[in-house]
């Protein structure tokens, strides 16, 4: 069966979104999707070593909810599928293609490779090889921002912390231990659970109980929504009231975005579990061509204003590659380094 349960709807015409949002949120998708397009390029030519796993066909969900956030302000944890997260939080595509590469110029120093993207200055908060390994480290951080509002009286402690995982990361403890922490607690973080139907080879319906999982945050009394995981502006409007929802000390929400990644789990994967009426289904529910349908429909855009958008991201994708063929590999000397703190 190609889907259990019936999509949310989101009438777009209501979303009301400017011209100047829509065209942000679709340049956001793109360079998400061109970049992990030339990933794969890079890694089967052997630029790129390691497990890369894309973020292809999930782009509606990283550019709706952090696109909704403050930049550089607001927090964003990720997981293994880390790129786009850290391209939808502002970090430049050359360093994040750098730390794929493993060079000196990449947002990790080189030392953290696909699986761990990480940048203080963008507020994100790492990425994470293990399964919900993010969910405690986001709900930390979402605590010191009450405490600091709360305790410590800090006027500008109003941060709100976005943690990413996905369906596989709900079967295990930490996302139960955090979600009742958080709510206990009224912390400002949104539980963003990318329900792409598949956790590595195990289908989410064979894996819980109750595979509908916004409804689990009913358990804990905190705000569960569902929302449309292909449609950013359904996204981007569910995400906008979580956060406004956070900001204002109201406490957590947990969001199932229902998305599908285009690709194999990662790129060593055969992609041979999942059924050619399947990915056939989901293909045409594209996130970044439905988003272009709505803004020429709704005479927000028009197609040589999109293309102009394509080509400047090709070029930004580009230049990002070359960036990080021309880096320098880390210094051996510092292979010590970055292990503990060090004075400014």
């Amino acid at each position: 069966m190609v889907q259990e349960r019936t999509l949310p709807r989101f009438d777009t015409r209501t979303g009301q979104i400017t011209k100047e949002e829509g065209l942000r949120l679709y340049e956001d998708m793109v360079l998400g999707r061109f970049f992990e397009d030339k990933c794969a390029e890079m890694y089967y030519r052997g630029k790129m070593f390691g497990f890369v796993h894309l973020y292809n066909g999930q782009e509606a969900v990283s550019s709706g909810v952090i696109k909704a956030m403050r930049p550089d302000e607001d927090y964003v944890a990720s997981t293994y599928r880390d790129h786009v997260h850290a391209l939808s939080a502002g970090v430049p595509a050359s360093e994040v293609m750098a730390e794929l590469f493993g060079k000196a110029t990449g947002c990790s120093k080189g030392r953290g490779g696909s699986m761990h993207l990480f940048s203080a200055q963008h507020r994100l908060l790492g990425g994470y090889a293990f399964v919900a390994e993010g969910i405690p480290v986001a709900t930390g951080v979402a605590f010191q921002t009450k405490y600091r509002r709360e305790a410590m009286g800090s006027p500008n402690a109003d941060q709100v912390t976005a943690c990413f995982f996905g369906d596989g990361a709900c079967n295990n403890g930490q996302f139960f231990e955090c979600l009742n922490m958080a709510a206990l607690w009224k912390l400002p973080i949104l539980f963003v659970v990318e329900n792409n139907k598949w956790a590595i080879g195990m289908a989410h319906e064979r894996a819980t109980s109750d595979p509908e999982i916004y409804k689990k945050a009913s358990a804990f009394g905190m705000a569960g929504v569902e929302v449309d995981g292909m449609d950013v502006l359904a996204v981007y409007s569910v995400a906008r009231e979580a956060i406004a929802r956070a900001r204002a000390g109201e406490g957590p929400t947990l969001i199932e975005a229902l998305t599908y990644r285009f690709r194999g789990h990662s790129l060593a994967d055969p992609d041979e579990l999942r059924s050619k009426e399947e990915k056939d289904f989901w293909f045409t529910r594209d996130p970044i061509k439905r988003l272009a349908a709505y803004l020429t429909e709704q005479n927000l855009a028009n197609s040589e204003e999109l293309k102009a958008i394509e080509k400047k991201v090709q070029a930004t994708v580009d230049h990002a590659v070359k960036f990080a063929e021309e880096s320098a590999e880390p210094d051996p000397s510092e292979l010590y380094r970055y292990i503990f703190a060090e004075d400014e």
